[in-house]
């Protein structure tokens, strides 16, 4: 059964003050409740910011399976990916005080990445690899086209490496400094800036902010970015007082992720199935208080109306209630292609386990939309977004003037396709 917050929690105008329908709203809260009743999550909750204000916000499910915890709207999370925009615009605040071009080598922080190879054959027994043609740039860094990669992908034998030296940065009793340091001595999945491929370079970015400030990333982030904008559940990992409100994570019970496929479909995918069985609780768990590892690809917990600051300053290029972060031209140049074609053209050419990539940029930390149609999905050419590994996600749409943050806890998030589904969902109800 789907236990309800009431939707006037954070909703400051009503829907068609807004230019969106009510009543087509109304399917967001059937497809929510259907995903909860069918078990395919437990809980999930959205938030409608229309022209700056919120115009739409629901949820549906609990914080634990079995409990009578309803989410609402101070909820904590884990927004896994999502910490990545935290970063880069960290990362960008230290640009503008002059402390790094994106042409600079990584190496003039981290020397480790002075000598880095490339896998050029050969498997994670028997490596073959050369020099690397050029350094690694901070811009590699900020856009994916360093040559890291992720241990878990497991589609090549340089992530096999990965898993067999341990390099994660989920690792929570691994110093993030430690973790570079390994991670420096695995070689490269291809030349720096000839490919785009997800991975842990956010997590190398957030050590270099470490290092240029001087601060560990988990007080860079509070003193210059959470406080500023009024963040007060934003953090590495959730302090016992506030347990109480913080989400347990799923995975399902009863199915596998699906297969990775090519930029067209090749077969029938099976419809989604209920049952959930625990992957980390809130107690106890990965996520709780105090944290070791600063991963600033991956590790923060927030709210969806934290998250929200966030996007607002994003939105308003770069200012949120008086306190700027970042400068307007610095904020506009984040949000731009920085790619010199699309995701497909970089040798990626689907997106979060669907057709996208023949349709997205890349910006500095961020997804961006070139094409809507050649994305397969409803939303504006200019729309940035990015999305977090537990069906967490959030867009910005300029054109629309639209911020849309989704919230759940279910791993991985290709089990269940809420992310194109819920796009869907949005755009049919505009109306204005």
């Amino acid at each position: 059964m789907a236990i309800h917050r009431s939707p006037d929690l954070v909703q400051t105008v009503s829907p068609e003050q807004a230019g969106l329908s009510s009543e087509r709203l109304g399917r967001i809260s059937r497809w929510m409740r259907d995903h909860v009743e069918n078990e395919r999550l437990a809980g999930t909750s959205v938030l409608i910011n229309r022209g700056g204000e919120n115009a739409w916000f629901d949820c549906a499910g609990t914080l634990e399976l079995g409990s009578q915890r309803p989410l609402q709207d101070d909820s904590i999370f884990r927004i896994y990916s999502m910490t990545k925009p935290v970063t880069s615009v960290a990362a960008m605040m230290l640009y503008e005080q002059g402390a790094f071009q994106l042409d600079d080598p990584v190496a003039r922080f981290l020397p480790e990445f002075r000598d880095m190879e490339v896998l050029v054959g050969g498997d994670a027994d028997n490596p073959k690899c050369e020099p690397a043609h050029n350094l690694i740039t901070m811009r590699h860094l900020l856009t994916h086209t360093s040559g890291l990669t992720y241990d878990f992908f497991m589609t090549s034998p340089v992530d096999a490496l990965y898993h067999r030296h341990g390099i994660t940065f989920a690792n929570g009793e691994v110093r993030l400094a430690d973790m570079v340091e390994r991670l420096a001595k695995i070689p490269l999945l291809f030349h720096p800036g000839s490919r785009w491929n997800y991975g842990v370079s956010t997590d190398v970015l957030g050590r270099v902010i470490e290092v240029i400030s001087g601060e560990p990333l988990d007080e860079f982030f509070a003193n210059h970015i959470f406080q500023p904008l009024g963040m007060t559940d934003t953090a590495f990992g959730v302090p016992e007082e506030k347990l109480e409100r913080f989400s347990a994570l799923y995975t399902s019970s009863t199915m596998t992720p699906p297969p990775l496929m090519g930029p067209e479909p090749t077969q029938v995918l099976p419809e989604p199935k209920g049952g959930l069985k625990l992957f980390d609780p809130a107690t106890g768990g990965r996520f709780q208080a105090p944290a070791f590892m600063f991963s600033g690809g991956g590790g923060l917990t927030s709210t969806i109306t934290d998250y929200l600051r966030f996007c607002l300053m994003l939105r308003n290029d770069g200012e949120l209630d008086g306190v700027r972060l970042l400068g307007r031209k610095t904020a506009e140049f984040m949000r731009v292609n920085h790619l010199p074609g699309t995701l497909a053209d970089m040798g990626s050419p689907r997106f979060n386990n669907g057709p996208m990539g023949t349709g997205l940029g890349f910006g500095l930390g961020f997804c961006v939309v070139l094409d809507p149609a050649e994305a397969q999905t409803m939303g504006s050419a200019g729309e940035y977004f990015w999305t977090g590994m537990a069906n967490t996600q959030f867009w910005i749409d300029p054109e629309e003037d639209m911020i849309v943050i989704q919230m759940a806890q279910l791993l991985p998030s290709s089990l269940v396709p809420v992310r194109r589904e819920l796009r869907s969902l949005v755009y049919q109800a505009v109306i204005d």
